[in-house]
């Protein structure tokens, strides 16, 4: 997510622009603090409504956790899982080094 400060703005307005048609979100911020996220007008916004919407993007840019994700879209976990599988958005981003810890971890602690 790309961040701009209220300044900047009137300088780089082509590039919160482009942010947008690229669909991706965007933060400005005011003497250092969150004043406004700037979010995509797309097709997904439409049909899946601003909350979830924005709470896609902002796991897809890896902003928040899928739990707070869900509840931002008002909907459980496992709902909001289910939705970003159909969307063909991976709901586990591990690196495949950190996959073979963890699975040798479990493996051992049987």
């Amino acid at each position: 997510m790309q961040t701009f400060t209220i300044r900047e703005l009137r300088e780089r307005s082509g590039d919160l622009s482009r942010e947008a048609e690229e669909g991706r979100l965007a933060l400005v911020t005011r003497h250092g603090q969150p004043l406004f996220v700037s979010v995509p007008f797309t097709d997904e916004l439409l049909e899946a409504g601003v909350h979830t919407a924005l709470a896609v993007n902002l796991f897809k840019c890896g902003e928040i956790t899928s739990a707070r994700a869900a509840k931002l879209a008002r909907m459980s976990l496992p709902q909001f899982l289910a939705h970003l599988s159909a969307q063909g958005i991976p709901v586990v981003d591990h690196e495949p080094a950190e996959l073979e810890q963890e699975l040798a971890a479990f493996d051992a602690a049987r």
